[in-house]
């Protein structure tokens, strides 16, 4: 172990450059579907070492762009599916999508480490020391995780945010684990899996007092998770979900085949049983369902026995405004409530820099030339017979912190969405398990129902009650589980993780005025 520590901090310019890279790419595997989190922490340890090779600021910036350019490339390599939907449009684009995206990302893994190697500069330079100490070499792991957790929030937040794949999703295969992010969120648990990686290279020097510490504290988050997953689902009295899977390809949902998808929703939801509300996808009626006099017809006439219909569809306002829309109708449908996607796909929904990029060819990934307008928020609806709910539509439920309404703590979460822009693998299982993170951190239950899949009904533990698997048509009859508790981070968000991430880099601090 010690000879290939050393072959790593020795690696000089492009050697180092692509070793980098393979290390991301590696740790890659920690996320869905794989759920290798071993392939993590030893990632994180490799870029430790690597960047104990790197000679000043440029260098370690450069090192952590390379590793973060290779988790990114391979973790979200599914980012080219859109862009072969609909080929003659969108396919030129995709060589830009699967380079510029990653490499626009690992910006972030740049400032973390460029700046984590200027602290170390700043803090530790003219110490007096001529050799490494213990000291030194737990006080440059721990400003390399501090600085990278809060260059994850800063991706989670910069330019609309996108805090897809962070290092708290790595435990995907350690339900125990995940459990923690209740009491200081995804960002919280980030910090903690970001520091037991990089002490991991403390044990080339043999030195364990940093890497013993963290593996007490995961085995403590595990217990506490372990005796959490022991309670039982309970569930919500009187409450039949039923979540509509119908499976159809992003390349039929509109023109011609609507009619074929309509006789499919109506069909699977009229299957025997008792539902009390039936839940459709994102888009499930790709037409502006409120302008259908048809379509309305066939919801009264689905709802008249007293179901209630919860369902994705476009909406267009008398100002000929387009919103990617959710509509609550009760029984014999009456409408009760319509809810606006607030947080819109950059390239998917609308153009960002619309007159320039339109001009250069590019154009949103959706049908349409007219881009989506965003809704003012999330929000709490009342429906009938259920607690109140709060709806995500697609990847709005990626954002930690960002899901509760401001008007007060809904009793479930309804989020629905079209996985089949996220190609037939690893994107939409990755969608489902940041779904799992979001019902952890607010103790709350998830109706999640897919078009493709992977559609399932969440406790507020994350555990899955019910589910339908990828490219399955289908139905889920499921009953509701019960809210819990208010948790620690539903109370405080991510003050939790601002906390630890301070008394985490006061050691370094505290470490160089000793020694000054």
């Amino acid at each position: 172990m010690t000879r290939l520590a050393d072959r790593l901090r020795g690696l000089k310019g492009w050697q180092r450059l692509l070793a980098a890279i393979a290390l991301g790419a590696v740790s890659a595997l920690a996320f869905a579907p794989f759920h290798l989190f071993p392939a993590l922490l030893l990632a994180l340890a490799g870029l430790a070492l690597l960047l104990d090779g790197a000679e000043g600021v440029r260098a370690a910036a450069v090192t952590g762009w390379a590793f973060a350019f290779g988790q990114f490339a391979a973790g979200l390599h599914w980012i080219a599916y859109p862009f072969m939907v609909f080929p003659d449009v969108h396919l030129w684009q995709l060589p830009f999508a699967v380079t510029l995206m990653p490499a626009g990302l690992a910006l972030f893994g740049a400032l973390a480490t460029g700046l984590a190697a200027w602290l170390r500069a700043l803090l530790f330079r003219g110490s007096g020391r001529k050799t490494a100490t213990y000291s030194d070499g737990a006080a440059r792991l721990i400003l390399l995780a501090v600085c990278w957790a809060g260059a994850e929030w800063l991706r989670g937040h910069i330019l609309t945010g996108f805090p897809w794949n962070l290092p708290a999703y790595g435990w995907g295969a350690v339900p125990e684990v995940m459990q923690s992010a209740a009491l200081f969120g995804a960002y919280g648990l980030s910090f903690l899996t970001l520091l037991l990686g990089v002490s991991l290279a403390e044990l080339a020097r043999r030195r364990i007092l940093l890497p013993a510490l963290m593996l007490a504290v995961f085995a403590g988050l595990w217990g506490y998770g372990a005796l959490r997953l022991q309670e039982p689902v309970e569930y919500v009295p009187g409450v039949s979900l039923r979540l509509v899977q119908p499976n159809v390809p992003q390349a039929e949902m509109h023109g011609v085949f609507i009619p074929r998808n309509w006789q499919r929703l109506t069909a699977l939801s009229l299957r025997p049983g008792n539902p009390t509300h039936i839940i459709w996808p994102e888009a499930a009626a790709a037409f502006p369902l409120a302008r259908s006099q048809s379509g309305l017809a066939g919801i009264a006439q689905l709802t008249a026995g007293g179901a209630s219909l919860i369902t994705g569809t476009m909406r267009i306002d008398d100002a000929g405004r387009f919103f990617n829309s959710l509509y609550i109708f009760g029984p014999g449908g009456r409408t009760l409530g319509v809810y606006d996607k607030y947080h819109l796909v950059p390239f998917g929904e609308y153009l960002p820099l619309a007159p320039l990029l339109s001009r250069l060819g590019f154009a949103k990934l959706t049908q349409g030339q007219t881009g989506f307008s965003a809704g003012d928020g999330p929000r709490r609806y009342d429906v009938p017979g259920a607690p109140p709910l709060t709806p995500l539509i697609c990847y709005e439920v990626i954002f930690p912190g960002a899901v509760a309404p401001a008007s007060g703590r809904p009793g479930w979460y309804v989020n629905v969405t079209d996985d089949s822009w996220f190609g037939p693998w690893a994107g939409p299982h990755q969608h489902l398990l940041i779904a799992r993170m979001r019902a952890i951190e607010e103790g709350l239950p998830i109706a999640r129902a897919a078009n493709t899949g992977i559609s399932a009904v969440l406790d507020g533990k994350g555990r899955i009650v019910a589910s339908l698997g990828l490219n399955q048509g289908g139905v889920i009859d499921a009953g509701l589980p019960a809210a819990l508790p208010a948790t620690l981070y539903t109370r405080y968000g991510d003050l939790g993780f601002a906390i630890i991430l301070l008394a985490a880099a006061a050691f370094p601090v505290l470490l160089s005025a000793r020694r000054r």
